[in-house]
Parts: structure tokens; sequence; C-alpha cells
């Protein structure tokens, strides 16, 4: 079948390939044509009234196809890794590394969907991963992609549309009078005693235990 062309609205192009397949395209900001393919008129029409729509709206992702796999590489090494602490890289480094991309790398970065992400969870789940580490895998991913959004590499970002588990807070258990007591015996004479003592009576966290100072306990000293 010989290729022809049909003007989509007056806004892009339609034609139909040689073998059958429909060509739809449009010119971008920059002059560079964008094209999408169907086997029907009508599909490839759908996705270019879509792409229109989107670049009118500033929305039409028009970066370079890659796998998510190299995206990754490029958004940690490239834009990200200046803007954190040695530790924080080296935190997402291994969640890219050992969960992100075994799982989602060869995929597409323009056809990643909610879908995938959310599979990609459970299978974290049932894999016995916890609920605290599966977020954090998803903070790293909603991080890389809100970037992707922003460079139009995307048109949306996917994790928006994903629910990472609940992380579920362990409820607190108080001692007993009788547990307090077997505590403060084995403690006695320990270099933490006062400590665990003020623990004890006062209820803080160890947190606002450590980050307490002389004149906290004892302000007549230091008047």
């Amino acid at each position: 079948m010989a290729e022809r062309k049909l003007r989509g609205h007056g806004e892009g192009s339609i034609y139909q390939r040689k073998d059958g397949r429909w060509v739809g395209e449009m010119t971008l900001e920059d002059h560079s044509r964008k094209q999408f393919y169907g086997k029907t008129k009508k599909e490839v029409q759908e996705k270019l009234r879509q792409a229109i729509n989107d670049q009118k709206q500033g929305t039409l992702a028009t970066g370079p196809q890659q796998t998510l796999q190299k995206y990754l590489e490029s958004w940690l090494e490239e834009v990200h890794k200046p803007t954190i602490r040695l530790t924080t890289y080296v935190k997402y480094r291994k969640i890219i590394d050992s969960h992100i991309v075994p799982a989602l790398g060869h995929v597409r970065l323009q056809k990643l969907t909610p879908q995938q992400v959310q599979s990609f969870y459970r299978k974290k789940e049932r894999e016995g991963l916890s609920p605290k580490t599966i977020n954090s895998i998803h903070g790293v991913l909603h991080k890389a992609l809100d970037n992707a959004v922003r460079w139009n590499l995307v048109a949306r970002n996917v994790c928006d549309a994903v629910s990472p588990p609940r992380i579920v807070k362990a409820e607190i258990q108080p001692l007993t009078m009788e547990q307090a007591r077997v505590l403060l015996r084995a403690a006695r004479g320990h270099r933490l005693e006062a400590l665990i003592v003020l623990a004890l009576t006062t209820g803080m966290r160890r947190g606002e235990l450590l980050g307490l100072k002389w004149q906290d306990i004892n302000p007549e000293i230091h008047s």
C-alpha cells in the first residue's frame, strides 16, 4: 500500500506506511518531529490529539527515549549527588542498584506505568522487605521522576498514582512497676544509672535525654 498523508485537523499529519501501520507526526517547539504509531488511523488520531493538547499545556514529554536505568544513573550522578551528603548518596545508590534497576531498569522511562511500580512494591512485600524500606524505595523513585517531569522527559510522575505500604508504628509498652524495679537494680552503679532513673521518672524520650545539659537539671548551679 502506498504511503498517503492526511492532515490531522490542521495540526500535525497522519499517514499510512507501506506495511499498513499508521503514523502520526507533529512539530515540536525546537522544530524537530515527534512520531506516534498505531494499527489504526483512529488510534493514531487519538495519540496525536492528546500530544497536541499536552504540548499546549506544557506537559508533553519531548526528551529522548531511554531506559529507567540509564535515566536514574544520570539523575543520581549528575543531578542529585552534588546536593546531598555522602551517606545519603550511598543509601540512594544501594536502593537503585539493589532494588529498582533489577526490577524496572529495563523499562523505557516514558513507558513506565503506575501498575508496574505498584506490582514492584507488592513483590518486594512478598520477598519480606519492611514497609519502611519499601517507602524509602518509593521516595527515591518519586524524587527522580519529579526531576524527569521538570525536564519534560515524561508527562507525569507515575509514583503519584501508586500507594506504598503503610508504616505501622509499634505501640509503646510501658514497663510495669516490677520491671522498673528490676531495671533500677540492674543499673545500680552503672555509668548511665542517672540517665535511666531520669527516663523512668519523667518518661522522656532518648533524644530528649541526650540533649539535656546540667543547667536543664539544676538551673541554680548556673544562676
